[in-house]
């Protein structure tokens, strides 16, 4: 099956404050000891999605990486927030 390309439409709220229609999603809901949140962004080509972020000027923190569940990269958004990208190797919902 070839890769899933996701567009996301968006449109400026105002002065920047971007609003996104997002693609399915999944909710992965894990046990922990203390309350704690992260969000994730999951991609069908780990190195393809990169690629054309980069192309769009985001930036990435190092080289993907293996972390069992996934290929896993660090994006770095507006205002220096680091967020994962990941390409799973799990079973997912969608």
């Amino acid at each position: 099956m070839p890769p899933r390309r996701v567009r996301l439409a968006a449109v400026d709220a105002h002065d920047g404050w971007l609003i996104f229609a997002l693609p399915p999603a999944e909710l992965g809901i894990h046990p922990a000891e203390a309350p704690a949140h992260e969000l994730t962004f999951m991609c069908d080509d780990i190195n393809a999605t990169i690629a054309e972020l980069q192309g769009k000027g985001i930036e990435f923190r190092g080289e993907p990486t293996n972390q069992g569940f996934g290929i896993v990269a660090t994006m770095v958004l507006p205002g220096g927030v680091d967020v994962m990208l990941y390409q799973p190797r799990h079973a997912t919902a969608i």
